[in-house]
């Protein structure tokens, strides 16, 4: 095929909003990178570029060498938290401000960066070894100098690259060869755009006729391509061969494209580079990876800045009382050095260390092996999902296809019946092994009515010749491929199609004795249960298309010379086609509830004339200029009349295991589980009804294809009529609704009890996970396997990869790493809900802790005329939020309310998580008034009780705060663990031990005096007996929901 028009750049029509594109643009600009702009690529010789690429390596890092340190420390500063802890410690290089050692101060912030320095360094060399994994696979180059071996990270634009079977596509490339005999080959495309269809490509016409790969460095030709852009589904480009006379021009299509991502399924290729690096369609359709901020790290930066409010009135109201003498500014600044307790320095290493043991529990957990935490900063969002936002092929469904169902009208035929069908197709070919495979005449097919065996046969034969598949074959070490292809050798065989439904169906006919052995542009060869060898001519094919929803097939028996039009099609269009019956329209509704994928099956017999009168007819119709393939459809569609309705199939998508219950266990706990698929709006239908995301009880609304404001105004208006109601829509419908009704249509959606997105670009998965963020502020989780689910992954609250059989893209850009779908509950249901409360738990009691010693400070300094002492020096205080209470009160992280088992039973605990009681103002308040009552009752009483000197007070009330917390800890404790005794007694045993060393502080003789022991235990009794009798008296008279599942 030649065009001799030469090429203008053309600005194809993107599947996304321009938002996209200009922020692409404008990144560019600031980095100082030129706009991507077409370009002409000359096969085999890179250095022959016009214009600079980018290097062709995979990078999931968030940093690199050099922004490393920088960024972490921007990212834990911008937090008010850390940022006033650096300030405080600043301040004590100013000698009025000073209030104690400089490693009071510096010791505690430098521990905490160090933590999360050295976390997040884990992270990046764990991701940069993953990339570096990718970036390392080896391919094959063609040179001057023969094949060489070279990096994927080493691949340049203009370089011809050799991808085997089964290899991934290492950069954007044009197909130019072919192994394969037939001249084309077969793309899997799921890791790409989530479609589960085999895509066919064909090779550039002029280089699949050259002798040898080797040939195309010897010829001048050059291809020219459009700009990078994220349209997947479109390409222009012309192949230009000028060593050739005339020089040769074809025009290149999507059709002549190998898009990086995407694996080969047939044969082996070679390619001209055309993208590499952030280039690529797959790139440029994933957004850059986010430091993602917990909801929960955001609600606890919230609460410190109330309670540093709390600091500063606390401050003003210490120096008006003092009624602003002297210098009371510095007087406000030491004040607010003096009670900078209240806000806990401890509470940022005690949240990141659980958050560093919760992955560690869901990395040893041995109900969810192989499950992987790639990001240990956002554990707690995992116990307060929303919305769940999944993908199908391969996160819900295994995308293997199996036979269930042949629906004869009087008869149905299931798994556990397939061998009656087998014994009918056995019978025909055995009693009449001449007749069998021809239709015994056409007035005879119509007036006389046939043997339940031959309606079998008329059935099982039009669906082993009306299909696109293909039998290869292969040698298995014992035969070789060509004659294992002469003898049409079983073990061999494989199948390959643009659809594994299609694969179902011919591996089902052989199962039942009628096998397709072989198959080229022109003939079908199928095998009868007998070995004789049945030759059909193709005469002519009409490909499935998502507008048509149909195909059908014209063949001639070789052995009788009839003609037949095969057609299989979605029932909704053959209804129309097929004579008139009473059965199809229930039997198709029928199979449907049962989660099948229904093709309706009928045939035609033609008469020579007929079929020559229809062939002249289609000629021209192909030749026409003007409104081409409507002609050629009006002609089509001639045919398509009153056609003898077979049968009907269904085939089933197996889902992955468990994943019924595992949707039900979501569902009651309150998450809204929404469906966002790249495949056809009739396979995700089905597998939402099969997989019953959708139940039994609740309607389906199909949002019309609409393609303007109008339509969508009235489709939306249809849709809010209906209530508890489903919903399926297109990507292009949902493309309209988001641009001119985007508010009305997120509101109706977010009332439905689950959402179906299908035919959806990548991009369009992360605008759907961004707006119901902005529309509802709940949490959103995505799920999904494939490269195509990376921005939905990256864009969620929270992303979980499904390690797919396509590869680890999404895996690796995820924040956790599934290997199945099922193991989705007990990640939510048991760790997400451990983690949230148990980090809700520790955060309350770091800050009980912290205004415990500053109520206590308070009181001291309102006592002695307000000034602005310490009434703890040096050691003590950091002791006390150490060594003395760090173990217990950390010890918390392994508390759980109730058994991993009851959690997975009653879904319904992990609802009462997303109203975020566990950490709430209310919750926070009690806390805080506990503090007080407990800060104020110690110091009192320390300050009633003791009788002589200074340092008697220091010993009776550090003490009796020790002893405090502790009790306290063990009253929070729920479910005890030896490790939590082990700690309660450890830092007993630390303190009572240490005591010999502060004699600087505490007078030693003092503490052993019988005097000092029953002043303490009646302090400490005071301030936790009557909190024990509040907690006895609620879990009696008003139990948690929880407390009646463990009782």
């Amino acid at each position: 095929m030649t065009d001799n028009i030469p090429l203008q750049p053309v600005r194809q029509k993107k599947r996304m909003d321009s938002k996209h594109r200009g922020g692409c643009c404008e990144c560019l600009r600031c980095c100082g990178r030129r706009e991507p702009r077409p370009r002409t690529v000359w096969l085999g010789h890179p250095e022959k570029r016009d214009q600079r690429y980018p290097r062709n390596v995979i990078n999931n890092q968030k940093y690199n060498f050099f922004t490393f340190l920088p960024g972490v420390l921007f990212n834990q500063f911008k937090y008010f938290f850390n940022l006033y802890f650096l300030l405080l410690a600043c301040s004590q290089f100013v000698v009025e401000m000073r209030l104690g050692a400089l490693y009071t101060y510096w010791v505690p912030l430098g521990f905490v960066l160090a933590v999360t320095v050295i976390r997040e360094a884990a992270e990046e060399i764990r991701c940069y070894m993953r990339d570096k994994e990718v970036n390392s696979q080896i391919y094959s180059k063609l040179t001057a100098r023969g094949t060489v071996k070279v990096k994927s990270s080493n691949i340049q634009v203009g370089d011809l690259i050799i991808v085997e079977k089964n290899q991934r596509v290492p950069a954007d490339m044009i197909f130019l060869r072919t192994s394969e005999k037939n001249g084309s080959c077969f793309l899997r495309t799921d890791q790409l755009d989530g479609e589960t269809d085999w895509k066919l490509r064909l090779p550039v016409t002029c280089t699949q006729r050259l002798p040898t790969a080797s040939d195309l460095l010897q010829i001048r030709s050059y291809v020219y391509a459009e700009e990078p852009n994220i349209d997947i589904h479109n390409f222009v480009g012309t192949f230009t061969r000028e060593d050739s006379d005339p020089p040769v021009n074809e025009s290149l299509s999507i059709e002549n494209t190998l898009w990086a991502s995407t694996v080969i399924a047939s044969g082996t290729v070679v390619g001209v580079v055309l993208y590499t690096g952030r280039e690529l369609r797959s790139v440029m359709n994933t957004s850059n990876p986010r430091s993602k901020i917990g909801l929960f790290d955001l609600e606890v930066n919230c609460l410190t800045k109330i309670l540093f409010g709390a600091l500063v009135v606390v401050s003003l109201v210490m120096v008006a009382l003092q009624h602003f003498a002297g210098r009371w500014y510095l007087q406000i600044i030491r004040f607010l050095l003096l009670f900078s307790n209240i806000i806990p320095i401890s509470l940022r290493v005690n949240l990141d260390m659980g958050k560093i043991v919760y992955s560690w529990v869901i990395r040893r957990d041995s109900k969810i092996p192989g499950t992987v935490v790639r990001s240990s900063t956002i554990p707690e969002q995992l116990g307060r999902i929303s919305y769940l936002l999944t993908d199908k092929t391969g996160t819900l469904t295994q995308n293997e296809m199996v036979f269930k169902r042949l629906h004869l009208g009087t008869v149905a035929y299931g798994l556990d019946s397939m061998d009656e069908v087998q014994s009918h197709i056995f019978s025909i070919y055995t009693q009449q092994p001449q007749e069998a495979p021809a239709v015994k005449g056409l007035s005879l097919a119509t007036k006389v009515r046939r043997t339940m065996s031959s309606r079998v046969h008329e059935a099982v034969k039009a669906i082993a010749l009306c299909h696109n598949v293909t039998p290869v074959y292969e040698s298995n070490g014992v035969t070789d491929q060509a004659e294992a292809e002469r003898h049409y050798e079983d073990s061999c065989r494989v199948y390959q199609a643009s659809s594994p439904d299609e694969v179902a169906l011919v591996q089902w006919t052989e199962s039942v004795g009628l096998t397709l052995v072989g198959r080229d542009q022109s003939s079908v060869q199928l095998r009868s249960p007998g070995g004789h060898i049945l030759n059909f001519t193709i005469l002519q094919i009409f490909p499935f298309t998502y507008e048509s929803k149909r195909m059908g097939i014209i063949v001639r028996d070789e052995s009788t010379g009839e003609i037949t039009f095969y057609m299989k099609g979605a029932d909704v269009v053959m209804a129309g086609i097929v004579q008139y019956n009473d059965w199809l329209e229930e039997e198709c509704g029928n199979m449907a509830r049962e989660g099948l994928r229904v093709l309706v099956v009928a045939k035609k017999s033609l008469t020579e004339e007929q079929y020559q009168d229809f062939e002249a007819r289609y000629v021209q119709a192909k030749l026409s200029v003007h409104d081409r393939s409507l002609k050629v459809a009006t002609v089509i569609e001639s045919l398509e009349m009153e056609m003898e309705l077979l049968c009907l199939t269904g085939v089933e998508d197996q889902l992955q295991t468990d994943v019924r219950p595992t949707l039900e266990t979501l569902r009651n706990a309150g998450i809204k589980v929404w469906m966002l698929t790249g495949d056809k709006l009739e396979t995700a239908t089905c597998t939402a009804k099969n997989a019953h995301l959708v139940t039994r009880t609740q309607d389906i609304h199909i949002f019309r294809l609409v393609t303007n404001r109008g339509e969508a105004h009235l489709e939306l208006n249809a849709f809010r009529r209906k209530h508890d109601c489903a919903l399926v829509i297109s990507g292009d419908s949902l493309e309209v609704c988001l641009k001119y009704y985007e508010y009305e249509f997120m509101e109706l959606a977010c009332q439905c009890p689950a959402v179906v997105c299908c035919r959806c670009a990548p991009t369009q998965k992360a605008q759907i996970v961004r707006l119901l963020q902005e529309r509802t502020g709940k949490l959103t989780c995505a799920v999904g396997d494939g490269g195509n689910d990376v921005s939905m992954i990256q864009e969620a609250d929270c992303g979980v990869g499904v390690e797919g059989k396509e590869g680890k893209q999404a895996s690796l850009a995820a924040d956790f790493s599934i290997t199945q779908f099922k193991h989705l509950g007990r990640l939510l249901m048991v760790h997400g809900r451990n983690s949230y409360k148990r980090s809700a738990a520790l955060s309350q009691f770091v800050i009980h802790r912290s205004l415990c010693i500053s109520t206590m400070q308070a009181v001291f300094s309102s006592v002695f005329y307000f000034a602005s002492v310490p009434l703890y020096q040096g050691f003590l205080i950091i002791g006390y939020s150490t060594i003395y209470t760090m173990f217990p009160v950390f010890s918390l992280v392994l508390d759980k309310d109730v058994k991993s088992e009851v959690a997975m039973l009653y879904p319904e605990l992990y609802k009462d998580l997303l109203k975020g009681r566990p950490l709430s103002y209310k919750t926070f308040l009690i806390w805080v008034l506990i503090s007080i009552y407990q800060g104020s009752i110690i110091m009192y009483g320390a300050l009633l009780l003791f009788e002589s000197e200074f340092v008697h007070i220091v010993a009776i009330s550090f003490t009796s705060l020790i002893l405090t917390e502790l009790l306290m800890v063990a009253l929070t404790i729920q479910t005890w663990h030896w490790l939590m005794i082990v700690a309660e007694l450890l830092s007993l045993s630390c303190y009572i031990a240490s005591l010999v060393f502060l004699h600087e502080f505490i007078d030693v003789y003092f503490i052993a005096t019988l005097s000092f022991l029953w002043k303490v235990t009646v302090i400490t009794l005071v301030s936790c007996l009557p909190l024990y009798v509040l907690k006895y008296l609620r879990r009696r008279f008003s139990p948690p929901s929880y407390s009646k599942l463990t009782s």
